[in-house]
């Protein structure tokens, strides 16, 4: 992974790891930091460094963070999900994966593959957790093939989102 540096994120990451993601909301999503979907990239020390059984982990190339990659306690609700969906993840031992972005200029480097993994390993690691959840909208390029590599899909809801996303959620296996 040289001339990457993996690792979980230290206080002297977040700024640099913020300015990923809003990148990545305005510049590859389009449609900018919405607070009710994106919070947790304002306040990151308060959404990934101080909870337990959170975290956030960063691929850096020298002192600049080029890419992200989030794990929360937390049910998806956001966008809107369908209810069956949310409750199925509910109760504590789902570990949601958040944020996976690289800057484009470091991409086809290996740098989502290696963030999800050390993901993966945090989340295994972590005895309460039974599962590794995300969604990720298809229209994003390379985002469908890429988690089709290393998840299994739970369900595709590209025909009834109601925002208009082409969103697929997918489980990870923890391995154990």
């Amino acid at each position: 992974m040289s001339p990457y540096d993996i690792r979980q994120a230290r206080e002297t990451d977040l700024d640099g790891a913020r300015g990923v993601m809003l990148d990545t909301f305005y510049r590859e999503f389009g449609y900018g930091y919405r607070p009710e979907w994106h919070a947790d990239a304002i306040d990151l020390r308060g959404a990934y460094l101080e909870p337990p059984r959170h975290a956030l982990f960063v691929a850096a190339k020298g002192d600049e963070i080029v890419a992200t990659t989030g794990v929360r306690a937390v049910a998806p609700a956001s966008p809107p999900h369908p209810g069956w969906l949310a409750e199925r993840y509910a109760g504590g031992a789902t570990a949601q994966l958040f944020r996976v972005y690289v800057r484009p200029e470091h991409r086809r480097c290996g740098l989502a593959r290696e963030l999800v993994r050390a993901a993966t390993e945090f989340v295994a690691n972590e005895p309460t957790y039974s599962v590794l959840y995300l969604h990720t909208d298809t229209r994003v390029p390379g985002a469908e093939p890429f988690w089709r590599s290393i998840a299994t899909e739970v369900y595709d809801n590209r025909d009834g989102d109601p925002i208009g996303f082409q969103t697929v959620h997918f489980e990870i296996p923890l391995g154990r």
